[in-house]
């Protein structure tokens, strides 16, 4: 019989299977058209989609490109170039990235075929800022958003109308047919919002960007302010919006979700007469929230066997928030299992996974963790107190000293956060 700490793991590694590019990309690829095909991409997947695409590519067919991806998660291709950059905070190397994939873009005739390439990480990969904004400026207002606990998809429409590639506009520049094929890491799957929908057509404006830096304070450069406000007024055109006829060519295909992960995690433990609850694959909110309502329900069934009666795997994907207040080396994942932790208080039975499935949680070297009954009384054992590390920020700090953090290294995929609580 596998031991917990072998269940959570297992089931981790299925979620990771199923959405694995090298297995997934090929069947999704087009027949090659009578011109070159061009293949660019941005995302944490970028490097592996890339290379499925060359090892399922008929040799005499013409095909080059190029895509970008995070530090560390490159892999060597022979048609495609590939370009590492910065992420979750974007860099120059990523601004020359998307200005080549953008010229090489325009050359393309119609008789030709832009592949694309889209997953999770695009947003600050693809970094091309509009003419007037700097990459410094583009820096600085990521971080501000990033820090402020905003959600990704708020996130997104401020990026997408300081960016000259993303939003749609990307399709727009190209003669070309556009197949964009999609690993999604955002709630919902809408290709708008995954790397900030490079091909995909934006229903936000430059007032809702603006909005959304007041709602949560925000304190971007004043260019970027100036060049919001301008848009509002109807002074720089917009991005391109649904019913566009720019988007008769082009087809936005997600070929990977979350839901689709987490039912492979579901299977994994039916394998094992463990009965999976999929709780939903979109969950969002602050993490230490979303820890302290998911602990409440594993209480519930522990105690009282409902709604379900254990053992019982809960399970979850979606992508919660952390809103910056202390100084520590924490990631969404890590915080949620400590909020967990404390709302647990060392409740028998029940042990947990949080990791995030392109292998890095938050900025740190690790996917994510995984917490047991007695971690609390571990971490005492050791002079840490949890309240403090929690308001610190610092769930890596508590995981790291225990020893039980998950580390894979870059999975070069991505379909967002992947939890479950295993009660006995």
């Amino acid at each position: 019989m596998m031991s917990p700490r072998e269940l959570l793991l297992g089931s981790f590694q299925a979620a990771l299977a199923a959405a694995d590019p090298l297995k997934i990309v090929p069947q999704h690829l087009p027949r090659p058209p009578r011109g070159r095909t061009l293949v660019v991409g941005a995302g944490k997947a970028a490097a592996a989609m890339a290379l499925a695409v060359e090892q399922s590519w008929p040799a005499e067919a013409p095909l080059d490109g190029l895509v970008v991806t995070r530090y560390r998660h490159g892999l060597l291709a022979n048609r495609i170039t590939v370009v590492e950059a910065g992420h979750p905070v974007p860099d120059e190397s990523g601004e020359k990235a998307a200005q080549e994939i953008f010229r090489h873009a325009k050359s393309l005739t119609p008789g030709d075929l832009l592949l694309v390439l889209v997953s999770g990480g695009g947003s600050a990969l693809l970094s091309l800022p509009v003419e007037g904004i700097t990459i410094n400026e583009l820096k600085a207002t990521t971080w501000e958003l990033l820090r402020c606990g905003a959600p990704i998809q708020d996130m997104n429409a401020v990026r997408k109308h300081l960016s000259a590639i993303q939003g749609g506009r990307l399709a727009a520049a190209c003669r070309a047919p556009v197949l964009a094929l999609v690993i999604s890491d955002v709630t919902g799957d809408d290709p708008t919002h995954i790397a900030s929908g490079p091909c995909a057509p934006d229903p936000t404006t430059y007032q809702d960007a603006l909005d959304i830096l007041g709602r949560f304070e925000v304190r971007a450069p004043k260019k970027v302010v100036e060049h919001l406000t301008r848009g509002a007024r109807g002074e720089i055109a917009e991005t391109p919006k649904p019913g566009s006829k720019i988007f008769k060519r082009v087809e936005n295909r997600v070929i990977a979700t979350a839901q689709g992960a987490l039912q492979a995690a579901a299977q994994f433990f039916i394998g094992h007469d463990i009965h999976p609850a999929i709780l939903g694959d979109s969950v969002t909110g602050e993490a230490r929230e979303v820890g302290k309502v998911y602990g409440a329900l594993a209480r519930e069934i522990r105690r009282h066997g409902v709604p379900w009666e254990p053992p019982v795997a809960l399970i979850s994907g979606g992508e919660c928030t952390v809103t910056v207040r202390g100084e520590g080396r924490g990631g969404r994942c890590a915080e949620f299992l400590l909020a967990l932790a404390i709302d647990l208080d060392g409740a028998d039975g029940i042990h947990a996974l949080a990791c995030d499935t392109d292998g890095i949680d938050g900025s740190e070297d690790n996917a994510g963790a995984i917490l047991t009954p007695d971690a609390l009384k571990r971490a005492a054992g050791q002079g840490l107190r949890a309240d403090r590390l929690l308001a610190n920020n610092d769930g890596y700090g508590f995981f790291s000293a225990l020893g039980d953090l998950v580390i894979t290294g870059p999975t070069r995929t991505n379909v967002n956060d992947y939890r479950v609580i295993l009660v006995a």
